[in-house]
């Protein structure tokens, strides 16, 4: 059983490496902070798809994330960056939610309404803690 202090950083790490290595789909222990992550960038379109099954080789879920690719074999998801970290947590009122590459890109935030995007909390007018930055 891996253990880790930063789950959200692992589970970005794993994308970031299947992306590398070409894969269609991982699967990773599941969690709830996971499962959210994972809606947002489906909602965005970052992935094709994600669901949790009972882990057959340890206790709990494994979530599992389908990958998503262009016609030419290319990564639609470019990028992935942790912001907030268990030893520096970056907390922003509505106004200074950051932007990624102009717009281009998208901020995850926990807010007090859920997991969010940053132009959705922006919306909602709702700060919150920066999960990630994704482009």
């Amino acid at each position: 059983m891996s253990y880790t202090n930063d789950p959200i950083a692992d589970f970005l790490t794993r994308i970031r490496n299947a992306i590398t290595a070409g894969h269609d789909e991982i699967s990773l222990p599941s969690s709830k902070v996971k499962v959210e992550i994972a809606r947002v960038l489906k909602e965005q379109g970052y992935i094709d798809e994600y669901s949790t099954a009972p882990a057959t080789d340890t206790p709990g879920e494994s979530l599992r994330v389908r990958l998503r690719y262009d016609d030419d074999r290319r990564p639609v998801l470019s990028g992935l960056k942790r912001v907030s970290k268990p030893g520096r947590r970056v907390f922003v009122a509505r106004q200074d939610i950051p932007r990624v590459l102009g717009g281009m890109g998208t901020t995850i935030v926990s807010t007090s309404g859920g997991v969010m995007t940053g132009h959705e909390a922006t919306k909602k007018n709702l700060g919150g803690e920066i999960w990630a930055e994704v482009w």
